[in-house]
């Protein structure tokens, strides 16, 4: 479902982009768009996992130190032959389902805030990545190839790359999840008031829990393609602050981070905005290093623009009409 804000980002975007080709005519070179594509679809995965747990009212600080550690492991079990590729990489996305399932019992279950848990867990997953390699660095030998893994994560078909077709793949599936199915309804519905969730008849624990763990498997997904993409991993810095830009595509997208509302569709604007501002910055030629002050800049507008709205006189009326109408069909 395209919402009017999607079609408002929707427009700033190619009004953004239009600029950044008047500025310079290298932004709508193939190599340049092919090289965003990548990033999008990079990025995208993981910004869509982080918003299924905003959505529910949560928060992962976690996503990039998660990228780290499992990207570490990945690229140990292949280059050092301990696993193929395919079992190498169903391990992984069980250990990011493992990952996300103490998550959402740690919150759901156990009571603890999502933020604490998910900062805990920045700490935790980064130290230990660190651990394993020693402070080193993990990378694929010089000579190492493997072919059907490289062709899947980082190929093309007819120019597009296969980042992009997944984060494609994803996004309809999670829509799907998210905007037609019961789960979906109760996940906005725990967003928006959990305890009102609670006495509907919503299982909210197993909602929150169920979040958390679709929002880690997917980080798992995306662990894999950066670590392919990067071919090399330095556990201290690699990952770092992509959870930042996670919650920035998100909010830009229209996730509210008190939860219960957001879309697929302004997710993914969100990620092409994000994408599209940082090749300006680059094209621009400004100094990488002001790459976070965009992204910070981005996440302050996105909240005061979330603010604005929840402050209008009509929005708590709406709110009210939409949390009795989750009600009634879960009844």
């Amino acid at each position: 479902m395209i919402k009017k804000s999607d079609l408002w980002l929707l427009v700033f975007i190619l009004v953004v982009g239009s600029a950044v080709a008047l500025i310079n005519p290298r932004f709508l070179s193939p190599i340049n768009l092919s090289n965003t594509a990548n990033l999008i679809g990079l990025f995208g995965i993981f910004s869509v996992a982080q918003a299924f747990v905003i959505i529910s009212g949560g928060i992962d600080l976690s996503a990039g130190s998660v990228i780290a550690l499992l990207g570490v492991l990945f690229v140990d079990l292949v280059a050092g032959g301990t696993l193929p590729p395919g079992f190498a990489f169903l391990l992984v996305v069980v250990l990011g389902c493992a990952i996300g399932a103490i998550h959402g019992f740690l919150v759901a279950r156990v009571g603890l805030q999502p933020f604490i848990v998910t900062l805990c867990g920045l700490l935790i997953y980064r130290g230990i990545a660190r651990w394993y390699t020693e402070d080193g660095t993990a990378g694929f030998p010089f000579d190492a190839s493997f072919p059907w893994l490289e062709w899947l994560t980082s190929g093309r078909l007819y120019g597009i790359p296969h980042s992009l077709i997944a984060f494609a793949a994803i996004t309809v599936v999670m829509a799907v999840v998210l905007h037609k199915s019961v789960f979906g309804r109760h996940l906005f519905a725990v967003g928006r008031n959990e305890e009102a969730a609670r006495y509907s008849g919503i299982d909210t624990r197993r909602v929150t829990i169920a979040a958390y763990f679709i929002c880690s498997a997917l980080t798992a997904i995306a662990a894999v393609f950066i670590a392919m993409y990067t071919r090399s991993i330095s556990p201290s810095s690699h990952g770092n602050f992509y959870e930042l830009y996670a919650i920035a595509a998100a909010v830009l997208g229209g996730c509210s981070l008190r939860g219960g509302e957001g879309s697929i569709a302004g997710v993914v604007l969100g990620t092409v905005l994000l994408q599209v501002l940082q090749n300006l910055v680059n094209l621009l030629g400004v100094p990488s290093s002001l790459n976070f002050a965009v992204m910070g800049s981005v996440i302050l507008v996105g909240v005061l623009a979330d603010r604005h709205l929840s402050t209008r006189p009509n929005h708590t009326r709406r709110q009210a009409r939409q949390s009795s109408v989750v009600v009634r069909s879960v009844g």
